[in-house]
């Protein structure tokens, strides 16, 4: 992952409801917008080096989702206004873009294109589709966990949360990311935004009857190395989108290399 926190942003667009939303782009070609997931954003995450890999076919868009690094945050979220911010930067990209999101950004992707967002092709890889955890027969409400956590200023203990309980990292993963200053604080900065992909994910069921309606082509990827319940949430999301391709990649897990994923974007996105 990038650590830096200075990036300078190519431009600015500004969203339905003011919020300035920061992006960058490399190469040239047709228009790629790339969605990050959880916790990341151009400082931190596989944006920038996916972006690298691809900027020889396309002129490649990413951008700091809202309430992460040098984009803006206008309260209350809603799920709606994340819509309206990748709009803005497909609007910026021309207008014309195809578009590929990873984890949650790969939720937000589909939700965009299911509400008819101009997407020329859209590519995701392993929404986080994985059903809402169960503790002694009762529904977890990570959500509300998350909201109260950052409501309390707990940051540390938000990523903790998310890190552990939420995406099944080993107890030691966030004491380890403590011990690493930069990353701990750069992870910190951006905790308040977790409950945004939360609620992208909404109940972390596929929205089968939504992504029916998507009617842009669409290649859905996961890794050979992913959970069961990960697996499940990659072909459940590809049956849904009619006539979507279904891509396993060999090794891969949830943390996917740029270099596995590129070749599969590059054929997808120019044929």
């Amino acid at each position: 992952m990038s650590q830096d926190l200075r990036m300078t942003p190519a431009g600015t667009v500004t969203s339905a409801d003011g919020t300035v939303i920061a992006y960058e782009k490399v190469g040239s070609g047709p228009a790629l917008v790339l969605v990050d997931g959880a916790l990341c954003y151009r400082g931190f995450g596989p944006a920038r080096s996916l972006a690298e890999e691809l900027k020889g076919h396309f002129t490649v868009y990413f951008y700091d989702r809202r309430g992460r690094g040098e984009s803006g945050d206008t309260p209350p979220y809603a799920v709606g206004r994340e819509l309206e911010d990748l709009a803005a930067v497909i609007t910026a990209a021309g207008g014309d873009a195809a578009v590929m999101g990873q984890s949650s950004g790969g939720g937000l992707a589909l939700e965009a294109a299911a509400s008819g967002i101009a997407i020329r092709k859209l590519a995701v890889y392993e929404a986080p589709y994985v059903g809402r955890r169960q503790a002694t027969g009762k529904t977890i409400d990570d959500l509300g966990k998350l909201q109260q956590l950052i409501a309390a200023g707990d940051r540390g203990g938000a990523v903790s949360y998310f890190m552990v309980r939420m995406v099944g990292a080993p107890a030691f993963v966030p004491i380890m990311m403590r011990l690493m200053p930069t990353v701990w604080k750069q992870l910190k900065s951006v905790a308040h935004t977790l409950p945004y992909d939360a609620s992208i994910m909404d109940s972390f069921n596929v929205p089968t009857e939504r992504l029916g309606t998507i009617a842009v082509p669409t290649l859905v990827m996961g890794g050979s190395k992913g959970k069961a319940t990960m697996q499940a949430a990659v072909q459940g999301v590809a049956d849904a989108v009619p006539g979507a391709q279904r891509r396993i990649l060999d090794g891969q897990t949830h943390q996917v290399s740029e270099k596995a994923l590129a070749p599969e974007l590059i054929e997808f996105f120019t044929h």
